[in-house]
């Protein structure tokens, strides 16, 4: 029915415009209208509501920040590679659900968790989610969110690692501008904090100095091709010893107060984003213009084939494309480091509603990319060039075949640089660009990440008595063993937290439906029928995770992987019982009334 459907098509390129415009569009409108909407009737935002930063400024963890900074490192918190890979990987489905999935689920899912997680942060001190579950719900239910929670970031920080190792492996030229980053953001930090340099003018500065630095490692990477590799020392591969100095990078951005290293380069991280974007936004006007029109099928009937490997679209497509729809991580930042910088709760719909659609928006341009830019020019690993919709299913023709990190990479960058190709920038810094681009973000997730896990670990210690793990330094270098213990568990290559990624994608979703479990609650204490824009979604992503979880499962039964089977049970049974304690006190609320 769906391939009769949108078996038509439309003059070459027009189909692509309209896969730009009408997101594009539809992001703004939701924002003036839904955003406002849930901002001033069901949130109630208070311009006269003193705020944590205000309240607890420390200069370390609270520290009021002017909302386009806190912008800048919320977004590129939440964002790391999450609206890369999940829109390159879920393109197999067809671009048609995929595209919904990312419009519909920012607007009416994603935005509203980001957006409620982190104005009940900020009413309540600044705490985490599962903190504030205790408040609304029970202090049961707080420890079952700190387990999941914790695990979920377990995984984050010990896989991420080993994820920017491979990136510098892929892209050797990403890896001067990316450590430079480092001395630039804390300049940047110097100027706007400590010598009240003008913003505009020290960022525009910072932004400059960082494309000369990504112009210099694309010139040596020209010249030194192995420029990013260590091959060997002491034994350990090159990813186990970039996954050290990574793991330990991460520990000193977390212990550093947010305005010395954390906070700027998240902010010249997002300036890099808008430059990326405004590129890739003139680039695929120009090839649509050109005749660059989208390659992909709109609904991929290959699978319900019995003979592809492509599983059934539901429920895995929504819990593949995750943060470009809607994370559960993203309650954890919006619960974590960003609600102890905001300085006025008017800046919560910027920050949360708007960096979600942001968001999804980079997830648009990267399904563009995948759909249609790929189709310029494509080649095989046997060397055989391809164009149109043979490109696209040479690289997508298997399930096992898209897979991978470095596949769903390559799909990216290659439709990318076709993109840039068409506005005259040349293959070689089209890549280096997306190279940076990718392995910087994913170094913000990381940073931010640790900070995260260790306020986590503080708070559980706290609860537990345990007063040296509820110390910023001791609950940060934990937080980073425990990560290193797992990457290197099964090898000194730091993948060994590769074992438990395929739980993540359903986890992360499940996180994202007890966030909004929780939001749900708070709305509930407010009266009126408010509760039901988390409610709605809470029950939807509810349904969805859990049968994805299921699904999975049962192929790790086939697969006798025992170690996802038992943790993944584990894990379900968890969340049933939050799910459960919460319907209790709804039905003893109700009976009391």
């Amino acid at each position: 029915m769906f391939n009769i459907l949108f078996s038509f098509s439309l003059s070459s390129g027009v189909d692509t415009l309209l896969l730009l415009l009408v997101p594009m569009f539809g992001f703004i409108l939701a924002y003036k209208t839904y955003g406002r909407f849930l901002a001033r009737v069901i949130f109630k935002i208070n311009p006269q509501r003193q705020v944590p930063s205000h309240e607890f400024n420390d200069g370390i963890d609270y520290v009021p920040t002017k909302k386009g900074i806190i912008f800048g490192h919320h977004f590129t918190s939440i964002a790391g590679t999450g609206p890369i890979v999940g829109p390159a990987i879920g393109i197999i489905w067809g671009w048609l659900p995929a595209i919904l999935w990312v419009c519909l689920g920012s607007i009416f899912m994603g935005a509203v968790h980001d957006f409620g997680s982190l104005v009940v942060s900020m009413r309540n001190e600044g705490r985490s989610i599962s903190e504030v579950a205790a408040k609304y719900i029970n202090p049961r239910v707080k420890f079952i969110f700190f387990i999941v929670v914790f695990f979920a970031l377990l995984i984050v920080i010990a896989i991420f690692g080993v994820i920017i190792a491979n990136v510098f492996k892929i892209f050797p030229s990403s890896i001067i501008p990316v450590w430079l980053q480092i001395p630039i953001a804390i300049g940047l930090g110097h100027l706007i904090y400590r010598r009240n340099a003008s913003i505009p003018l020290a960022t525009l500065f910072a932004v400059i100095v960082m494309y000369a630095f990504i112009a210099g490692g694309a010139y040596l990477q020209v010249r030194y091709e192995n420029l990013w590799a260590f091959e060997s020392l002491l034994s350990i591969p090159a990813t186990g010893i970039w996954t050290i100095i990574l793991l330990f990078y991460a520990l000193i951005a977390s212990i550093l107060p947010v305005t010395t290293l954390l906070q700027p380069r998240d902010y010249i991280n997002a300036w890099q984003l808008f430059v990326m974007m405004a590129l890739l936004i003139i680039g695929i006007i120009v090839s649509a213009i050109n005749g660059m029109g989208i390659v992909a099928p709109a609904i991929n009937s290959a699978a319900n084939n019995p003979d592809s490997d492509i599983p059934a679209l539901m429920p895995l497509m929504f819990v593949t494309i995750a943060c470009g729809a809607i994370s559960g991580f993203h309650s954890l930042v919006a619960s974590g480091t960003s609600p102890k910088q905001i300085a006025s709760e008017t800046d919560a719909q910027f920050v949360g509603y708007g960096s979600m659609l942001v968001e999804g928006f980079l997830a648009v341009l990267i399904l563009i990319c995948v759909s249609a830019g790929i189709g310029l020019a494509y080649t095989n690993s046997s060397g055989e060039p391809f164009t149109g919709s043979a490109a696209f299913q040479q690289h997508y023709a298997s399930w096992s075949g898209a897979q991978g990190l470095g596949s769903k990479l390559n799909a990216v960058v290659i439709g990318a640089a076709n993109i840039f190709n068409s506005i005259g920038i040349s293959t070689m810094a089209g890549i280096t660009l997306m190279g940076v681009f990718i392995a910087s973000f994913a170094g913000t997730t990381l940073d931010t990440t640790v900070r995260i896990q260790s306020y986590i670990i503080g708070e559980l210690a706290g609860d537990l008595k345990l007063p040296l793990l509820s110390k910023r330094l001791p609950s940060t270098i934990f937080a980073v063993a425990t990560a290193a213990a797992l990457a290197f568990g099964a090898g000194a290559n730091g993948a060994g937290a590769m074992k438990l990624w395929p739980l993540f994608g359903a986890v992360n979703q499940l996180l994202a439906a007890l966030a909004l479990l929780v939001i749900t609650m708070y709305l509930k204490t407010q009266g009126t029928k408010k509760y039901l824009v988390a409610a709605i979604p809470c029950i939807a992503m509810l349904t969805i995770t859990c049968w994805a979880m299921i699904v999975n499962q049962l192929a790790f039964y086939r697969d006798r992987n025992w170690l996802l089977v038992i943790l993944g049970i584990g894990i379900f049974i968890l969340a049933l019982w939050m799910v459960f304690e919460t319907i209790i006190v709804l039905l003893r609320k109700k009976a009391d009334n």
